[in-house]
């Protein structure tokens, strides 16, 4: 049997093909379309899966769509009804596309796919639930979904168990705890919908300055870790922003303006939203501990991003063991509902293996072979060493450890928004410069910004505070004691960035954290041996994994995409599957752009 869900028009739309309960393929639009979080149908996601599920929208069984339109539609017009008529803009702007397309996704489902079955429409937050705990290792588990806003829901816990789960209680808009989050990331001059790992990334070099000015003016955090808000000091119900003039006037000014100057009030905004943040969810996970009397918790939904939240649960809260659905976001919502349809709505049995969950590392995406990339560089004419798995592990680990930087483009993409070691950018975690060099010259991104680690699996706990796997970066844990060094107490804000914290300074944030990836060789035999290879030669199993994108575009899908961005940045090699591409080669008429190191910047 073969379900089809999708995830569309809200943002970081996909597609997921789930075959007799296992997830087949998987793949936002965004990596086709070269547009970030694209929101529009995922008609070349779909495409994917079919491809990969070698049918026709004929042959699908069944489609499901990942929330209810209609009652989305029911909430926009209720709020700006309440809000008329100082919504009328934020109105005008929003109908055309209901009118046109939203309310009308059943049609559009069977126009685009020549399909004339069955759709189903689980409530958004019941997709959440489903893709966070179908896929889980456990047999029942608590879970929960924290999010912007679905249909009226915002957050929601309840149980899984087998092949059913329930919701037991939900939060309702405007009272988001993914909104407040997107509040201060708006404030601070990042984009909302992808400048949050922005801000979560820039409050470690502040102090909670504002976490009782944020408790007592804008929420009314209850013991459970419902809330209320202060809706004086917010203008996203009806308006064109998120905050309010008495927004600004609270924290001394107007919001930051974009790619202006970082300040410390912008710091420390950051590190005090952070904090009630991870207050919250350690709240809301006591809650569904205490309602549910279950051992384990399952994640879903865009703050479920929040890796540092997540640390703050496992370390903190009740659980002893936590599964996050790696595309925590809306694009698994189209996995979600897929699962739902399956699960709940079909009543299959579930199998459940304790040691693994059924995600498939997240690697859902397109692969290409070796064939096809080969006639790939011949038809473009762009140089390229083909070698031997072995040959080609010990060329490239000799290439990190000469501290160059490469990209790596191998196997099947990952689904959601992290580079597992399949679309990566590879470098030396021992590194002092690389940091600061990647981010600057390769990713054209602020100074600020963290990369995350790889580490072997069974290395995990002599680098990590940490002594679980951590397969899809989701987790933060603190660099060993051991492996840290002493730095100078009076650097603040960015003057932090000077100091060498640990023996791999290039992953190790400044509040001495990193965001860990585990890779073992069953997930990824490539990239396992990859790093075997540089621990081998080094002593060291971790690597710099940041995926391979610069600012303002998605993840690379195709060689096409990889070849185009590493000669538009300072990368020093690129691994196309078997082919070992070198930089000072490239040197045919066409493939050195002029534009090499000027991306536009969102």
């Amino acid at each position: 049997m073969n379900i089809l869900g999708l995830s569309a028009f809200y943002h970081d739309s996909a597609a997921c093909l789930v075959r007799d309960g296992e997830i087949f393929a998987a793949a936002q639009e965004e990596r086709f379309t070269r547009r970030k979080h694209d929101y529009r149908f995922p008609e070349n996601a779909i495409a994917y899966c079919l491809k990969e599920g070698k049918i026709s929208g004929r042959d699908l069984d069944f489609v499901a769509f990942y929330d209810k339109p209609f009652q989305k539609f029911d909430r926009l017009l209720t709020t700006y009804l309440h809000y008329a008529p100082k919504g009328i803009a934020s109105f005008i702007k929003a109908m055309p596309l209901w009118l046109k397309q939203k309310l009308w996704i059943k049609d559009l489902i069977a126009k685009e796919l020549n399909f004339d079955g069955k759709i189903i429409f689980p409530e958004h937050h019941e997709s959440h639930g489903a893709s966070a705990f179908f896929p889980s290792p456990f047999r029942e588990a608590a879970f929960l979904t924290i999010d912007g806003v679905g249909e009226w829901a915002t957050a929601s816990y309840g149980f899984g168990k087998d092949n059913f789960f329930e919701i037991l209680g939900e939060m309702h808009f405007p009272h988001s705890l993914g909104l407040l989050y997107s509040a201060f990331t708006y404030f601070c001059g990042f984009r909302v919908n992808s400048g949050e790992y922005k801000l979560m990334g820039l409050a470690p070099y502040g102090e909670p300055t504002y976490v009782d000015l944020i408790k007592q003016k804008l929420i009314d955090l209850k013991a459970d870790g419902s809330f209320r808000m202060n809706m004086e000091y917010f203008d996203y119900p009806a308006g064109l922003r998120m905050t309010s003039q008495h927004f600004a006037k609270l924290f001394e000014g107007p919001a930051r303006k974009p790619e202006s100057k970082i300040t410390q009030r912008e710091m420390d905004l950051a590190r005090s939203i952070q904090e009630v943040t991870e207050e919250i969810m350690l709240k809301m996970a006591h809650h569904a501990h205490h309602q549910t009397g279950l051992k384990n918790l399952v994640l879903a939904g865009g703050v479920a991003l929040n890796c540092v939240g997540n640390r703050r649960i496992l370390r903190d809260g009740p659980f002893e063991k936590i599964w996050i659905q790696p595309a925590a976001g809306d694009a698994g919502g189209a996995l979600g509902a897929a699962l739902y349809t399956w699960y709940q709505y079909l009543k299959n049995k579930r199998r459940v293996n304790p040691e693994k969950d059924s995600q498939k590392a997240s690697y859902l995406g397109p692969e290409f072979s070796s064939d096809e990339i080969k006639e790939f560089l011949e038809a473009e004419n762009i140089p390229g060493h083909f070698l031997e798995k072995d040959l080609l592990h010990e060329k490239v680990a000799n290439l990190i450890l000469d501290r160059k930087v490469l990209g790596w483009f191998n196997g099947r993409m990952e689904f959601g928004p992290r580079a597992l070691g399949n679309r990566s950018i590879l470098g030396d975690a021992r590194s002092p410069e690389m940091q600061s060099v990647m981010n600057l010259k390769i990713k054209f991104r602020e100074s600020f910004r963290p990369f995350a680690p790889t580490v072997l699996s069974e290395n995990v706990a002599e680098y990590f505070d940490l002594e679980i796997e951590s397969p899809y970066m989701l987790l933060v844990a603190d660099v060993k004691e051991k492996h840290r060094r002493k730095i100078d107490a009076k650097l603040t804000g960015l003057e932090k960035l000077k100091a060498e914290r640990s023996t791999i300074p290039a992953v190790t944030h400044v509040d001495n954290s990193a965001r860990i990836q585990s890779v073992n060789r069953e997930d990824n035999p490539d990239y396992y041996d990859l790093i075997f290879r540089i621990r081998e030669k080094s002593g060291c199993p971790v690597v710099i994994n940041t995926s391979f994108n610069v600012r303002g575009e998605p993840i690379v899908c195709t060689p096409q995409d990889a070849f185009r961005c590493f000669m538009r940045t300072d990368m020093d090699y690129l691994v196309l599957g078997d082919f070992l591409l070198d930089k000072k080669e490239q040197t045919v008429e066409g493939n050195r752009p002029e534009t090499a190191g000027q991306i536009e910047l969102d």
